[in-house]
């Protein structure tokens, strides 16, 4: 597997789509620190870090609205390993009128496109949820 963030963001996709309360994903600093950012935009219920030995995965428990529709619409990988996305400070400032997050990766660490526009700082853009 040669990028483990497009198979997390997978597996939460599919996970939402079949209605399931949760998912396990592979650990890495970089999905911990992008999972935090959908519990702390409110797309994700929790998220705990589960120890198997050596091995580590990170325990996701999905967020549904009163209907039972995912409170996630879309989640998508924006920079690949084939093409990687950077945008400046000034063009991360909204993603779909404010309804959106764009998640980035910055010199600061990994953080939503709001907070890095107040820290005006760029990087590479992970990925969008709505």
């Amino acid at each position: 597997m040669t990028d483990i963030i497009a198979d997390s963001l997978t597996r939460i996709r599919n996970a939402a789509q079949r209605r399931l309360d949760n998912t396990t994903l592979i650990y890495s600093k970089t999905i911990e620190a992008t999972v935090s950012i959908l519990v702390e935009k409110g797309y994700v219920e929790s998220y705990n870090i589960i120890e198997d030995g050596k091995k580590k995965f990170i325990g996701v428990v999905l967020k549904y609205d009163n209907n039972g529709h995912s409170v996630i619409n879309e989640i998508k990988k924006i920079s690949k390993p084939g093409r990687r996305v950077y945008q400046g400070s000034n063009d991360i400032k909204r993603f779909k009128n404010g309804y959106g997050t764009l998640v980035v990766s910055t010199s600061q660490g990994v953080l939503p496109n709001d907070e890095a526009f107040k820290r005006g700082i760029g990087g590479e853009v992970i990925c969008s949820v709505w």
